[in-house]
């Protein structure tokens, strides 16, 4: 490919996300109910106030393309959110992948949720193999510069939040399983309660006040109950309409 002048962006002459593989045949298979639920608890929880709903993307178990030098190089991240970009790509289609070159915006926030065959290197304790892509701690540490890394162990409940401070990430000392996100106006936490018919431990989204945020259906859930204490004040009883 012939050089031009002024020299184009890679946004125009790399691969887009039409061009990359969304999926490979040696990937893992479906996750399991855990890999399905908090994710999905995430992403019903995920609402930053600074930042209008457009401007949001939140992603499960998707391909997140990274180095524009090797552009089949990808991460596959539980969770990730990435703010102050479209919710559509390019503003009209829902995305197969997300491509840092053609996006311009790297994730704000990526959980990982340890799995027993991955743990050694969702934490950082594995090597680079000589002509093998860089593992997923150095993908989100030095080349997307992540700020913040969270990594749960639903085996142990462990919560796990890692911040980059300058050119690297330090481990934050949590006195309760909770982190605040100034950038977001959100925090993260452990939340006991049931969802999905499920009662354990879940991550979820907090907001300044401290204050879980609630799920679509815990928000219709709220309003048929004010609408019925409403009703029971004007002397009618909600169950006999």
């Amino acid at each position: 490919m012939y050089q031009t002048d002024p020299p184009l962006s890679p946004k125009e002459v790399l691969p887009t996300m039409y061009d990359l593989p969304s999926e490979y045949p040696e990937d893992s298979g479906l996750p399991d109910e855990f890999h399905l639920f908090q994710p999905q608890l995430l992403r019903e929880t995920f609402s930053p106030p600074n930042y209008p709903a457009e401007e949001v993307f939140v992603a499960t178990d998707l391909n997140l393309y990274y180095d524009l030098r090797h552009t089949l190089w990808y991460k596959r991240p539980d969770w990730f959110a990435a703010v102050g970009v479209s919710r559509l790509y390019e503003q009209q289609n829902l995305r197969l992948s997300y491509v840092i070159w053609q996006e311009g915006v790297a994730p704000f926030v990526v959980v990982e949720l340890l799995s027993p065959g991955t743990e050694k290197e969702d934490l950082g304790q594995t090597l680079r193999e000589i002509n093998q892509p860089p593992t997923k701690w150095e993908v989100y540490e030095r080349i997307l510069r992540v700020p913040y890394y969270i990594v749960f162990d639903r085996y142990t409940d462990k919560l796990q939040v890692f911040q980059l401070v300058a050119d690297s990430y330090s481990e934050l000392d949590l006195s309760t399983p909770r982190v605040w996100m100034p950038g977001l106006e959100l925090g993260l936490g452990l939340w006991q309660g049931s969802y999905q018919g499920i009662e354990r431990l879940w991550l979820r989204w907090y907001d300044a006040s401290g204050n879980w945020l609630f799920t679509p259906l815990e928000r219709e859930s709220q309003r048929a109950n004010r609408l019925a204490a409403q009703l029971r004040e004007l002397g009618v009883n909600p169950d006999e309409l």
